[in-house]
């Protein structure tokens, strides 16, 4: 059963990877998922993403004060809550408490780092097994063998990450409004003639040669990034219609490619998008 890891910043980053290890010891039939370990290299990043979303049961969003209102963090939620009748959203409230949550964050199951809190939490994902699911007194012992290597572990990520200094609070709904519109479309994916026909006129204009993007501008965050698979990720989010501004967004924190890449890639598809447009 797959479980979807939701995370941004460096905080929430690290308590990911720890319910990734830990929850796999207490329920070896889960398989969790999180996009910083688990994309192949030189998978195309946005697909990976959103075949790993739609595949999932059980979604855990690691939330921190740093992140809560962060494009990506809204952009990942509504994309598990789309399913409420299949998927199980989970919050993870790292430093957070509830009343420091805005709506659709606000509406989810909260997690808080506390032993009953946690236990409800596997106890969910238990539930979600089915058949398969272990019997809750055996769950009940697991448990109690791997809390106390988590509680330690949790304690340690809180002092080794400082909290980063928020120097404004959202004021409106601009970027919510961008994601409930992102996460409509994504059952809509572009597949009609017109669509084949736009992408086969990219691929011929600007795929043909294999080229890579200058270390420098790297900025030794990744060795290898290829421009097509930096244009192949922005053909997938425009194909989405997400909004330019949640496609740096995106890409760049989450994908590890350079802002002005992006910038750059986005220029030059929007002309030819008009191109496109200006032949029909």
């Amino acid at each position: 059963m797959k479980v979807f890891i939701s995370w941004s910043g460096d905080r929430s980053k690290q308590v990911a990877e720890l319910l990734d290890d830990w929850i796999q010891c207490v329920i070896q039939a889960v398989d969790p998922w999180m996009s910083s370990k688990d994309i192949d290299r030189g998978a195309l990043w946005f697909t990976e993403i959103s075949d790993q979303l739609s595949n999932t049961s059980v979604g855990i969003v690691c939330l921190t004060k740093e992140n809560k209102d962060k494009p990506w963090i809204l952009f990942e939620s509504g994309a598990l809550a789309k399913g409420l009748s299949s998927n199980r959203v989970c919050t993870f409230l790292i430093d957070l408490s509830p009343t420091d949550l805005e709506n659709p964050l606000a509406q989810f199951n909260h997690t808080f780092p506390t032993r009953d809190s946690v236990w409800e939490l596997v106890r969910t994902i238990n539930l979600t097994l089915k058949e398969k699911a272990l019997k809750e007194s055996i769950l009940g012992k697991v448990f109690d063998t791997y809390w106390s290597q988590f509680e330690e572990d949790f304690k340690r990520i809180i002092e080794c990450t400082p909290e980063t200094e928020i120097t404004a609070k959202r004021k409106d709904n601009d970027i919510m409004l961008d994601v409930l519109s992102t996460v409509r479309l994504l059952d809509r994916r572009l597949r009609s003639i017109e669509s084949n026909n736009e992408r086969q006129f990219i691929n011929e204009r600007h795929f043909n040669e294999r080229s890579f993007i200058n270390e420098n501008e790297l900025n030794s965050k990744r060795d290898e990034i290829s421009l097509n698979e930096v244009r192949m990720n922005i053909q997938n989010l425009i194909e989405q219609e997400v909004p330019e501004s949640m496609i740096i967004e995106i890409l760049s924190e989450k994908a590890g490619m350079p802002r002005s890449i992006v910038r750059k890639e986005l220029a030059r598809m929007k002309e030819i998008k008009e191109s496109i447009n200006n032949k029909k």
